[in-house]
């Protein structure tokens, strides 16, 4: 007999199934056992009589989590007996034949409950129990509708999604990067890429026109309530022929539709998007990702807004010069973003003054995106490396890209919503970790999996490295 999952017994009144689950409840009335079985589609009520006398002991045993596969028949459940609160609640499965797959030890904590205020160490350490609760259960699947819903949209739209390199190359971009020695060469070393940004500029040269992916993106950065240590995805997308007008109504259609679709109690505040300038921003709301929400305690608002117009440059203090950079300007998005045009004429007077074609994207107070037009000049990009300080040797870093400029790129232009700060707000949740699957903790470490670790000598030596203690 073909396992059934427990939503589906419904369709199955009087007849005899198969199911499979995890023991969520045990409790006892009177000579009857009854137990709730769980699997990912939710919970079904078992019902065990004591007139099969080996399987009635049988049952005695089980415990919770106890996985079980069950054979019974489907009936509905007494007058006064039903639970509207699950989508089983008007049915219960009488068991006739009881198998235990395998047994559970006492759990940690419990798992029947939202375990928000178990201690989070423990969370993490055990975070494969953490998941079969409700709430994380319920996380993780909106995560997985959120971004086909994406995918969806933006196929329709003649998008490609297209894969990029998780081994790349250390390119100083504003993070700092996480790096992968190299066996067969060396001495030297890959990066793992704090965004797909060349790539996707590399891709438009290319001739791909509309490209996008949901890119997992790696910068060696504290954590925060929104932001990852060391690992984030985000929806990373690039367009070629296109205006920053384009940018803008393309996300703009994509977020309010997705709410609409999947959120349909939720409001957004105010259609179109109020547009303001960085400058405005800043005088009036103190930051560049202003809450514009009527009520700041109503999760159920969504307040999205685009700050435009952003200087080009940013002041850098000593401590903060970018990668080693000689001068005190450092690029206020990223070294590729183009400035406005009206605007180049200051790059050599006043570079202070230049605004790029920068649009951020905020959402109740959080950046939940950033991207702009880029440059497609490769003078004007070495331009902004010689502002920014560059060296000849950081220059080269970027020949790749430089040289791609030379074989016709087309003026292009995208964005990098992130994934999991956008799914946070939409499920009210406070810190970003409650949307991820297997997180890292603050200190970037992974509880459950035990890393980062040392690695064995002879690994050391195949790499050609020497671990050095510095006092």
């Amino acid at each position: 007999m073909k396992r059934i999952l427990n939503n589906e017994t419904i369709k199955h009144l009087g007849k005899l199934v198969k199911v499979c689950g995890w023991v969520n409840v045990i409790r006892s009335h009177g000579k009857i056992i009854f137990a709730d079985l769980r699997d990912i589609s939710g919970a079904l009520q078992l019902v065990f009589i004591p007139n099969n006398k080996s399987l009635y002991q049988l049952a005695e045993e089980i415990r919770p989590e106890w996985v079980l596969e069950i054979e019974g028949i489907i009936k509905e459940r007494p007058k006064g007996m039903q639970n509207p609160k699950i989508e089983t609640g008007e049915i219960e499965l009488e068991v006739k034949n009881l198998k235990i797959l395998n047994q559970s030890k006492t759990l940690p904590f419990e798992v029947g409950v939202d375990t928000k205020n178990i201690n989070d160490e423990m969370r993490l350490k055990y975070r494969y129990l953490d998941l079969r609760t409700e709430r994380m259960k319920k996380n993780l699947i909106y995560r997985y509708k959120i971004i086909k819903y994406i995918r969806d949209f933006l196929e329709k739209k003649d998008f490609v999604e297209i894969n990029t390199p998780l081994l790349t190359k250390s390119t100083p971009e504003g993070a700092r990067d996480f790096v992968v020695p190299s066996r067969s060469h060396p001495g030297k070393f890959y990066a793992l890429p704090q965004s797909p940004q060349q790539y996707k500029q590399l891709l438009m040269v290319a001739g791909f026109e509309k490209y996008f992916q949901i890119a997992p993106c790696f910068r060696d950065e504290a954590a925060r309530a929104d932001r990852s240590p060391g690992e984030f995805y985000q929806l990373d997308l690039e367009m070629s022929f296109i205006t920053q007008e384009d940018i803008l109504n393309l996300i703009e259609e994509l977020f309010t539709t997705l709410v609409q679709k999947l959120f349909p109690d939720k409001k957004i505040t105010k259609t179109p998007w109020p547009r303001i300038t960085y400058d405005e921003s800043m005088e009036k709301y103190g930051n560049d990702k202003p809450d514009l929400r009527k009520d700041k305690n109503d999760k159920k608002e969504l307040a999205f807004c685009w700050v435009l117009d952003f200087p080009l440059f940013a002041k850098q203090t000593k401590e903060d010069f970018f990668h080693g950079a000689g001068k005190k300007l450092g690029p206020s998005h990223h070294m590729f973003t183009a400035p406005k045009e009206e605007d180049i004429h200051l790059l050599d007077k006043e570079p202070l003054k230049v605004k790029s074609y920068q649009h951020d994207l905020a959402l109740n107070g959080v950046e939940i995106g950033g991207g702009s037009m880029r440059i497609s000049d490769s003078k004007i990009q070495e331009k902004i490396f010689d502002l920014i300080g560059f060296t000849k040797k950081q220059k080269k870093q970027f020949s790749h890209l430089l040289t791609a400029f030379e074989y016709g790129v087309p003026p292009h232009g995208g964005i990098a919503p992130g994934i999991d700060r956008l799914v946070r707000i939409l499920l009210e949740e406070d810190n970003i970790r409650e949307v991820v699957a297997f997180p890292m903790s603050g200190d970037a470490k992974d509880l459950m999996m035990g890393t980062p670790t040392e690695i064995s000598k002879e690994q050391l030596e195949e790499l050609h490295i020497k671990i050095m203690k510095f006092s």
